[in-house]
């Protein structure tokens, strides 16, 4: 497995060349204090994965990093490196393309032990960021199943049957007009620009 270590702190870069160097499947390919430098070589290394540090000096962040890596070499896997716990941060990485993420304080057989579960298809991270990623969820579940009012959710259960406005007016005992308005507010809060948008959304949500 060839790795590239993209980590400012020189002393901790050099230990973690000799820390992953040590191991029979792994090469350190290449070490970087900056995301430039690594960029300017990345194409021609082609690391299987990356281990990457956030607070990075330079123009480009790590963050930045892990977008335009995964732009070049989506194949790559990253794994972030870093003291940055704020939920903010967490997932701008993941989203960027990172598929792990530990936290600085690890110990070395943690971080090999990450890296060798993200080789093999998995998603390591400190307990303290997986306790992050699922409360995230937790609280978009909850916010998703009190997006619609109880009407609402009626009426998009009705469209889902494929229901007219008109046959939904009937079964409601409501008017036509307030039929518009409440598929008007379904729209609005699900972002859904027609009926079967707004399907596929409030499916995805778990709304219906």
């Amino acid at each position: 497995m060839r790795i590239v270590i993209v980590e400012d702190n020189t002393m901790l870069r050099q230990n973690l060349v000799i820390l992953l160097g040590g191991e029979e499947d792994i090469e350190v390919c290449g070490d970087f204090g900056t995301a430039e430098a690594a960029l300017a070589l990345l194409p021609s290394l082609a690391p299987d994965l990356m281990l990457v540090d956030i607070g990075l000096p330079g123009k480009w962040s790590g963050i930045d990093l892990i977008g335009m890596a995964k732009d070049i070499l989506p194949e790559t896997e990253v794994l972030v490196h870093t003291v940055f716990d704020d939920r903010e941060k967490v997932f701008e990485a993941i989203k960027a393309g990172a598929s792990g993420y530990i936290l600085k304080g690890a110990s070395p057989r943690e971080i090999i032990e990450a890296i060798h579960n993200l080789a093999k298809g998995g998603a390591p991270m400190s307990p303290k960021i997986a306790r992050a990623v699922i409360n995230e969820f937790q609280t978009k579940a909850i916010e998703d199943a009190y997006l619609l009012t109880p009407r609402e959710k009626e009426i998009i259960r009705g469209l889902e049957k494929g229901l007219t406005y008109k046959a939904l007016a009937a079964q409601l005992c409501i008017s036509h007009h307030t039929i518009h308005t409440h598929i008007k507010h379904i729209y609005e809060k699900l972002h859904a620009t027609s009926r079967r948008d707004a399907l596929i959304k409030a499916r995805r949500r778990g709304i219906i």
